[in-house]
């Protein structure tokens, strides 16, 4: 069993989690480095990587998340920014993509890297959480109490570009400050 480093993702990564993900998805959800690169740098704090000890620029896995106005979705391979646009639009925590090469599989790199993006989540005043799970993943996101979200018209169109079976899916992750769940 190999031993993976965790630690949170940089610039220079990009190039491997472009192969990680060439490995996962399939190619009509491949996105380009240039949109990686613009959740990245939405919230470089909130995005992991899972390294393998004995080679730490080579990855097994990764997890991009990052702060977006909740009633919305992100476009699937389209460059983020995150300005003052968003004004008094609530927040969510958003997980754009997470995944596992086949040679880390098994060794619970993904509830890892979560509970790692989770907690700086949590230290960002975020509360609630959106994703999208594609490839039959939604089940695995229900094990971290994610259930299905209904959607606005203009949400439900972006969602079919991630394909049949696509599920935008949410949750809570915390109380907010007045100690109601958001």
């Amino acid at each position: 069993m190999s031993e993976f480093l965790l630690r949170p993702m940089a610039s220079a990564d990009l190039p491997e989690v472009l192969a990680v993900q060439a490995q996962c998805y399939r190619p009509e959800l491949i996105e380009s480095a240039d949109a990686l690169a613009s959740r990245l740098a939405l919230a470089p704090a909130l995005c992991w990587v899972a390294a393998h000890a004995d080679a730490p620029r080579r990855l097994a896995a990764y997890l991009l998340t990052h702060p977006w106005p909740r009633e919305t979705l992100p476009p699937l391979d389209g460059v983020l920014q995150l300005d003052g646009e968003a004004g008094d639009t609530p927040l969510t925590w958003f997980i754009h993509d997470m995944a596992v090469a086949p040679a880390g599989q098994g060794q619970g790199l993904a509830k890892r890297l979560y509970a790692k993006a989770r907690q700086g989540a949590m230290q960002a005043g975020l509360r609630c959480s959106r994703l999208i799970a594609v490839q039959s993943a939604a089940r695995w996101w229900q094990g971290l109490g994610y259930a299905p979200v209904a959607l606005a018209t203009e949400a439900a169109t972006r969602v079919s570009r991630y394909g049949e079976g696509a599920v935008v899916m949410g949750t809570q992750i915390g109380e907010s400050k007045n100690g109601a769940v958001a």
